[in-house]
């Protein structure tokens, strides 16, 4: 109901007290004695009279009965939320006057309205009768509107049918943060802060995909994530230029991105509680307490139910100003954190289900580094490191505590132990993608337990580097198991080179893994080949293999893996494909005669390699895609390294009249790397060969 309704029937209730007619109001007057007429002056008839009073009061009785009509009517209306009632609603964002993006998130509750538990919200914009209603006491909804000033109605519902309303005037502004379809409210860009700071985004939709998942990180640092279309977190960061990258993911592996540039000026002072057990913005954290003196590493023991009224559904902790948040999908966190001697700040923070973010602030001093991982050394991954699922752990330990290690295990965030026996671990771990502490474990003989701890960033997957393989394909695994391998110098590298082969169970990832030993003198590089099938049809490859390298790879120059086939046309189609350490790329061979008098070179491409950069003493996994046509060109689609694609779609003439008979045939090569003599070791395992 609108205020002219209510103003109406007042002014009806006002004229009620007179007929509007004046010859009845006449007869009341002289009938009342406030006319002489009445007491025989100018007499009106009583009949005349009687019969106009018995009109005047049916008059009256209709018109109370349609006053009584109207006055229900604005009630009714009061209770359907046409005029604001007593409000108690609040807005958390967008705040009174701001500015926002033409897609923006609101976040609003309601504890009650008119003394009446709140049953349900929603949200209209302007005059529009269109109002968005969701069953609670909490609204968190993304909101689309026209660039102008607008008038955002928030309103809740009590459950006896009160209705209240808080008004939030704002501005939505055509320059908005969206990109790619992720909006970023806050902070915008360009914006100087203070750390931590505000960062508040959404995206329904990414490359058409509907998304999933959101994230941020700063700079190069890892990223968080929340499984929600909305963001709504506390970012810590040191003071200067930085670029916060906010992400979307679509259901079907999109990724969209977008970036803000912020400068830093200052970081919020933190305050803490003596108290043993922190508790802060729904965030408890039982130890360590605040203040305390701790040891390296010290265990983390936190838990949280709720963050802003959303169920919590993940949790997570930070050092300091780090971007590395170690995140586990539960509302409890048991970790084990590494941290340097000194004072620092630990940041326990809890995720709703809707992007609500909350944290608790820690102080703590480290006394110095404990004994508690004595012993025991986690070679790969590195700390801080990003990798892509599965990714390859490597850990040992000689002792624990002083006793032999006799089993060793590991877990990921929160999750329970694998353990094996023996004090080393070579294993491979899929985990999502996102931020994870790696938590390795030696147990002595005599019942002591050593434990250490990595914080990686597992990249957001891509599809499979096999999803291009057809089902029909062909493959052809373990070839590294072959027994036609043979070694032989090649007489285009250098001097001179030998070679032996030996099949080993460790380290492998199969049991079976080839072992390649090279002495090289002046470059001299040494090819080992064996011949796995005489197929001459297929012209579709997928060359799929893990490397390990030891710290002998510093004397490696260039590693070659190829494949050679035979055409029905009987010339030789060479897939010449190497990490070259000379140059940092990834190159491949082309004829740059013709068949009969070829001219092979190789082609540096624009993806980056160099092997000598690889981790030593762990396995790195190659995939290469390639295919030809009837003539012999040969086109290079993409090559995987661990998992990253680099793409090459390179297509160059590749035929040699070599006089073969039908073969397909794969190489490995080792190049030495200086003018001197040397020496090093490869190890090749689950060697696979698609074709199609």
């Amino acid at each position: 109901m609108n205020i002219h309704s209510l103003t109406a029937a007042r002014g009806f209730h006002r004229r009620s007290n007179a007929t509007g007619n004046p010859h009845t109001d006449t007869c009341l007057s002289r009938c009342s004695g406030t006319e002489a007429g009445c007491n025989g002056a100018e007499p009106t008839s009583a009949p005349a009279c009687s019969a106009i009073l018995q009109n005047h009061f049916t008059n009256l009785k209709r018109d109370t009965v349609h006053l009584l009509r109207k006055f229900c009517l604005a009630l009714s209306l009061l209770a359907a939320g046409a005029l604001p009632a007593l409000a108690s609603v609040t807005v958390s964002t967008p705040a009174n006057g701001a500015q926002v993006v033409p897609q923006f998130t609101l976040s609003a509750t309601a504890d009650s309205c008119s003394n009446q538990a709140v049953s349900a919200m929603g949200f209209s914009l302007d005059s529009s009768s269109n109002t968005t209603i969701v069953n609670g006491a909490s609204l968190n909804a993304t909101v689309t509107a026209t660039t102008g000033a607008h008038t955002l109605h928030v309103k809740a519902w009590g459950n006896q049918g009160a209705a209240c309303v808080t008004d939030v005037a704002i501005t939505v502004s055509a320059t908005s943060g969206v990109s790619n379809g992720v909006s970023v409210t806050a902070p915008g860009s360009g914006a100087t802060v203070t750390s931590p700071f505000a960062v508040t985004a959404d995206a329904l939709t990414c490359s058409s995909q509907p998304v999933s998942a959101m994230g941020y990180s700063i700079d190069t640092g890892s990223t968080a994530i929340v499984n929600a279309t909305a963001i709504s977190a506390s970012a810590t960061t040191t003071v200067g230029a930085h670029t916060l990258h906010v992400k979307a993911w679509g259901k079907q592996g999109a990724v969209c991105v977008s970036d803000v540039p912020i400068t830093v000026t200052a970081q919020s002072a933190t305050t803490s509680s003596t108290s043993s057990t922190s508790t802060s913005n729904g965030v408890t954290v039982t130890s360590p307490a605040s203040g305390a003196s701790v040891g390296s590493p010290f265990t983390l023991n936190a838990a949280a139910t709720d963050c802003s009224s959303q169920p919590v559904s993940a949790m997570g902790y930070s050092l300091d100003s780090s971007t590395n948040t170690a995140i586990v999908n539960s509302t409890s966190i048991a970790a084990s954190v590494t941290a340097s001697a000194g004072a620092h700040t630990l940041h326990v923070k809890s995720w709703g289900n809707s992007g609500a973010s909350c944290v608790a602030n820690v102080a703590i001093n480290v006394s110095g580094s404990s004994t508690a991982t004595g012993g025991l050394i986690i070679a790969s991954p590195a700390a801080g490191a990003s990798v892509a699922s599965p990714f390859t752990l490597q850990a040992n330990a000689s002792t624990c505590s002083s006793q032999a290690v006799t089993s060793i295990g590991y877990a990921v965030d929160g999750n329970s132990s694998t353990i094996a026996t023996g004090a080393s671990l070579n294993t491979q771990i899929s985990a999502a993608a996102g931020t994870h502490t790696v938590y390795v474990t030696a147990w002595g003989s005599g019942g002591v337990s050593c434990t250490a701890s990595v914080a990686i960033d597992v990249a957001q997957p891509s599809l499979p580097a096999t999803s291009v393989i057809p089902s029909n394909a062909i493959s052809v695994s373990s070839i590294q198991t072959l027994n036609s391998w043979l070694a032989q110098h090649d007489p285009g590298a250098g001097a001179s080179s030998s070679g032996t082969m030996a099949m080993v169970s460790s380290p492998s990832l199969s049991g079976n893994a080839r072992q390649f030993n090279t002495t090289y003198s002046n470059y001299g590089g040494e090819i080992y080949h064996a011949t796995f099938g005489d197929d001459t049809s297929s012209s579709h490859f997928f060359y799929d293999t893990w490397v390990y390298l030891t710290s002998s790879a510093s004397n490696i120059a260039n590693l070659e893996m190829d494949m050679n086939q035979v055409m029905p046309n009987g010339q030789t189609v060479i897939y010449g494909f190497q990490c070259d350490g000379w140059s940092g790329t990834w190159d491949y061979t082309e004829n740059a005669g013709t068949p009969s008098i070829p001219v092979d070179e190789w082609v540096h491409s624009a993806a980056a390699c160099n092997m000598r950069n690889w981790s030593a003493n762990a396995w790195h996994h190659v995939q290469v895609t390639y295919s030809r046509d009837d003539a012999g060109n040969v086109t290079y689609h993409s090559v995987w390294l661990d998992g990253v694609e680099s793409d090459l779609e390179a297509t160059v003439p590749s035929a040699f009249a070599l006089g073969w008979s039908p073969v397909l045939l794969t190489n490995v090569q080792v190049d030495g790397l200086d003018s001197g003599s040397g020496s090093n070791t490869v190890y090749i395992d689950q060697l696979t060969i698609s074709r199609w």
